[in-house]
């Protein structure tokens, strides 16, 4: 019997179904099949029309952002795909962490919600005030957390 031309390599990479996970991290009451859509307030900064939308690949982005949305809805974690081309995301790469260590995106073009994740582990409380108080800092000085 002839032996596949692959059977004995090593490292070689495992097909698989699945694709690139997207997070999204907001207090958006969303189901799946919605769109993530430019044009709507934005959850940070002034809360001015967004240019743009954001995902991250790391859960632990994700979670900031929902922790970080202002309102008073439950925050959320949604799964999401984009539907058109995406970019790395400059509010938290090359001004701040080079090399796009939170693995953070934006696109102009919609996200498709196609699920949630439903059980996450919260930053501490003294976490989350801590980054709301560095935040507030920086807004102080004019700098905003969304630049466009």
């Amino acid at each position: 019997m002839e032996k596949s031309k692959n059977e004995n390599k090593p490292n070689m990479p495992a097909q698989t179904a699945f694709s690139q996970t997207y997070f999204h991290g907001t207090k958006a009451d969303l189901k799946i099949g919605d769109f993530i859509e430019t044009g709507i307030n934005s959850n940070y900064g002034q809360n001015n029309k967004a240019k743009y939308i954001y995902m991250t690949t790391t859960l632990d982005a994700a979670i900031w952002g929902a922790e970080l949305a202002s309102g008073e809805r439950r925050e959320r974690i949604y799964l999401v795909e984009p539907t058109g081309p995406i970019e790395n995301d400059p509010n938290l790469t090359d001004k701040k962490f080079p090399g796009n260590p939170t693995r953070s995106y934006r696109s102009k073009h919609p996200f498709k919600v196609v699920g949630e994740v439903t059980i996450w582990q919260r930053h501490t409380q003294e976490h989350v005030k801590a980054m709301k108080d560095g935040l507030a800092k920086l807004k102080d000085q004019g700098v905003e957390a969304i630049e466009d």
